[in-house]
């Protein structure tokens, strides 16, 4: 066998353990270590976690400081936009000072707040500026505090400004009242006088420059219709009367017009009217009612001697008139008009005496109510009948029996509901009101239409 030589085995094993070193020496590098002299060359995991640390750090520090910057710029905002809500909200309160010192009128108070809003416009400007030139206030904390102090004085101004003009305003309506107030009171006062001029003489005051050369029928149509609304004012009192003393009302109105079927239960008071009418308007047709007998003298009966009692009268109060003359011939006739009227029953049963009658019946009149608005009554119907003799040939009377057929020419229903319901032509079933002639004009009396009740 041939010998293996070292020459030839050498270079191969050199080759081998070349390539072993190779190895190993990548796989220490890969552990991070030398296998020649056992020392660590490279870095190890602390090492690297403790370098990640520091920059991790040193980027906090610098993110911080942006943050820091960005809250600052912000806050610097707020306090800017906060010193501008405090200008703005003085410019307004500057604004109702002057509002406010114009009316009333004060120059100083203008001046004064012109020049406070002309110092807040230029403070706002300014804040424009620093906004633009980003000059922010080195303290903005402080400054928001500052601002919202001065905002909340501005609007307490404002407020009280306002208040202050409310309270002018209250002053200048309570000022109004009491004027309008007065004003009332002068027209309540002027109505009264009103009042009390047509309850004493009703509208005949536009009859004063009345001559006896232009009557007309119109002028007699209008003392009639004062007349009328007398004797109602009479009939309402007397009724009132009738019952505060438990009278009947039903049977009273049945024991002067009987047979009668009412459309509505009111309409019983035109039986009392009837009854006042009839009473008042008896002997009309004669001078002076007949108060004389047929002993007035021919002269008496002229028309101017009526015409100038008409005008006499229909101004005089009748209280005086009757105290100063209790024996005139107008004192004669409500004397004997009042004991037609006024049964001496009814007046027993209205003031618990006859005390009044007695006076009536001696010429002296008694100081009532009730005597007042009689006598006011026979005032209108003296009146009536003083101008009805003074046309020539005078004015002349006439009444509508029961009964008749309803005339539109002569005659005038107080109650329309007899058009309205009634099934057949309703007939008269008592007059109201008396009728009137004049020369050819016809003045229509009032009467009450119904069905008249069958036995």
């Amino acid at each position: 066998m041939e010998a293996v030589k070292p020459s030839a085995v050498t270079p191969s094993k050199s080759k081998w353990i070349r390539s072993l070193s190779k190895v190993l020496h990548l796989h220490t590098a890969t552990a991070g270590i030398v296998p020649d002299d056992g020392v660590q060359k490279v870095k190890s995991k602390d090492t690297e976690e403790w370098n990640d640390s520091k920059t991790a750090k040193r980027l906090s520090k610098k993110f911080d400081s942006l943050h820091d910057e960005e809250l600052e710029r912000k806050v610097a905002l707020e306090a800017l936009i906060a010193k501008i809500f405090a200008t703005v909200a003085a410019i307004k309160a500057g604004y109702a000072q002057l509002q406010h010192a114009q009316s009333p009128y004060d120059a100083e108070g203008i001046q004064a707040a012109d020049q406070l809003i002309v110092t807040d416009l230029k403070k706002l400007s300014e804040l424009k500026q620093c906004f633009l030139k980003k000059q922010y206030d080195p303290s903005p904390e402080h400054t928001m505090i500052l601002a919202d102090i001065q905002e909340q004085k501005s609007l307490s101004k404002t407020f009280e400004i306002m208040g202050k003009k409310l309270e002018s305003q209250l002053k200048l309506k309570e000022s109004e009242i009491i004027f309008l107030r007065e004003k009332l009171d002068e027209s309540n006062k002027h109505n009264r006088l009103l009042g009390k001029r047509l309850n004493q003489s009703g509208q005949l005051f536009v009859l004063d420059n009345l001559q006896l050369s232009s009557l007309t029928p119109s002028n007699f149509s209008t003392v009639l219709g004062q007349t009328v609304k007398s004797i109602r004012s009479f009939v309402r009192l007397m009724l009132d009367e009738m019952k505060s003393a438990d009278w009947d009302i039903n049977a009273a109105a049945s024991s002067i017009e009987q047979g009668v079927v009412y459309w509505k239960a009111d309409d019983k008071c035109f039986a009392f009217e009837s009854f006042i009418c009839r009473e008042m308007f008896k002997a009309f047709h004669h001078p002076y009612f007949s108060l004389y007998g047929n002993s007035v003298s021919e002269g008496k009966r002229r028309p101017q001697v009526f015409f100038d009692r008409f005008m006499e009268m229909k101004s005089v109060k009748v209280r005086e008139y009757l105290a100063v003359k209790p024996k005139s011939t107008f004192a004669k006739f409500c004397r004997t008009k009042y004991l037609q009227v006024v049964h001496p029953r009814m007046e027993s049963s209205f003031f618990g005496n006859l005390s009044n009658r007695d006076m009536v019946n001696s010429y002296q009149f008694p100081d009532t109510m009730f005597f007042a608005l009689f006598t006011e009554m026979a005032k209108r119907v003296w009146l009536l009948h003083c101008l009805a003799f003074a046309f020539e040939p005078e004015a002349s009377i006439f009444q509508i029996s029961k009964g008749c057929r309803f005339s539109e020419v002569y005659m005038e229903s107080v109650a329309e509901e007899a058009f309205l319901w009634s099934e057949s032509e309703p007939r008269v079933a008592f007059m109201v009101v008396p009728g009137f002639r004049i020369h050819k004009t016809v003045i229509q009396a009032q009467v009450y239409l119904s069905q008249l009740k069958t036995r």
